[in-house]
């Protein structure tokens, strides 16, 4: 076997967006690893300057096609806290149930479509379907379930239009979320089935030491709200964030990279979460997940197919609790008004924290924007995870090793298309 070799994968498989991997080995070593974001940067910091403050969750909404209600929060949240507004009683519960249809499709789509046919030896999920049915059928309908949740509450399922500052444009009655409920009574069954189908996979040994980072909320499993907490000693408001972490250019990608200052990569997302508040989820999903081998902490990136399935669970638990407790507000929403001044907002999207900060004048219109998507910051930790995950693999042909790397990228789900939604341009004339 030659003991210099490159390794390239031109076009990442089954995720979202575009981007290869470049890996350089040397004497059998690894020497340089590269996740490369190629697609070209979409400025949508840039679209919002001039904007009023309420175009901000439907401007926003349209950088991600799968988690679109992650923009909304965040960017929500963010104006709220400018105009010192707060959402509480049955709005934030009905921001709750969105944000459940949303991890339900989003983490279904993953497990099933982009990860599975993997670790069951198929090239696409319409190849496994020949022989697994019955599995895809039901992720499907499962997947179903929460698209409708988000069509219900947002208007539809793709980049949703309900969603406004200070709440929704229109709220539901208790007759449109009716029909809900013995559907989830079905999901929820289906994704007791399905964490317990995926628990039983083959798993490579691969666990790391990682900085786990992602909300922490004092008496739920966090979605809109809570402390940026990690494993390692961070503990802070929402507001601190730019104190504690830093994006920066490198030069084989149009995406940032997102670092923890003085200390570097770390790693947010489901395993991120799961760790962190594992105590908070709901006693049927803290169940089912340790009869599918999980413990309190889950280090090994190739077991995130199992935390997905486990949060898939907890959402339609939620779901189905805020559903059954709804009672409807007086008013879609709550008034807010401009005033001058920054807001932040971090929320969970199916990846991991999504950060926003706005600074608006006293008209309401938005000054500057920074969106720092999930996929930026797991960036550096995918590349690091590829350093150590390569090297037990070097006897392997380079299709298989080329194969082998695109599944470890795939634990990630990265959202490459979300990632490259900003680069910092500088021109100099002379």
């Amino acid at each position: 076997m030659n003991k210099n070799r490159t390794i390239k994968v031109d076009y990442l498989a089954r995720v979202e967006g575009e981007g290869a991997l470049h890996v350089r080995i040397k004497n059998n070593k690894v020497t340089e690893v590269k996740l490369k974001i190629f697609e070209p940067p979409r400025f949508f910091e840039a679209f919002l300057r001039g904007r009023h403050f309420t175009e901000a969750p439907d401007i926003t909404a349209r950088i991600c096609g799968i988690c679109p209600v992650a923009y909304q929060m965040s960017s929500v949240h963010a104006m709220e806290t400018a105009c010192g507004v707060t959402v509480d009683g049955p709005l934030r519960a009905l921001r709750r149930l969105i944000y459940c249809g949303e991890w339900i499709e989003s983490h279904v789509l993953h497990v099933f479509a982009h990860r599975a046919p993997d670790f069951l030896g198929y090239p696409s999920a319409l190849e496994m379907a020949k022989k697994h049915g019955d599995l895809v059928r039901q992720a499907l309908q499962l997947k179903k379930v929460g698209n409708e949740i988000v069509t219900v509450l947002g208007g539809r399922e793709i980049h949703p239009i309900n969603v406004r500052v200070g709440g929704f444009y229109k709220v539901p009655s208790k007759s449109d979320l009716r029909p809900l409920v013995e559907k989830l009574k079905w999901s929820r069954d289906a994704a007791i089935e399905s964490v317990r189908a995926v628990g039983k996979l083959e798993f490579p040994d691969f666990e790391q030491d990682y900085e786990f980072v992602a909300l922490r909320h004092p008496n739920e499993y966090p979605f809109n709200e809570g402390r940026l907490v990690s494993n390692k000693g961070l503990d802070i408001a929402v507001r601190e964030f730019d104190d504690h972490f830093v994006e920066e250019h490198v030069p084989y990608s149009s995406a940032l990279h997102s670092t923890r200052k003085a200390r570097g990569n770390y790693f947010v997302g489901p395993q991120a979460r799961y760790s962190l508040n594992f105590s908070k989820l709901a006693p049927v999903a803290q169940q089912t997940a340790r009869e599918a081998g999980l413990g309190p902490v889950c280090r090994n990136p190739f077991q995130s197919i199992v935390v997905r399935a486990v949060e898939t669970l907890q959402a339609c638990d939620e779901a189905l609790r805020i559903i059954e407790q709804y009672e409807p507000p007086d008013a879609p929403s709550v008034q807010v008004h401009p005033q001058a001044g920054v807001g932040y907002g971090c929320t969970e999207a199916p990846r991991g924290i999504l950060y926003h900060r706005y600074r608006l004048d006293d008209r309401g219109m938005i000054i500057n924007a920074k969106i720092v998507p999930p996929t930026a910051q797991n960036q550096k930790t995918i590349e690091n995870d590829l350093r150590h995950f390569i090297p037990d693999r070097l006897s392997l042909s380079d299709e298989k090793l080329k194969w082998q790397c695109e599944q470890a990228i795939r634990n990630y789900d990265p959202c490459i298309s979300c990632s490259a939604h900003f680069l910092k341009l500088d021109i100099q004339r002379e």
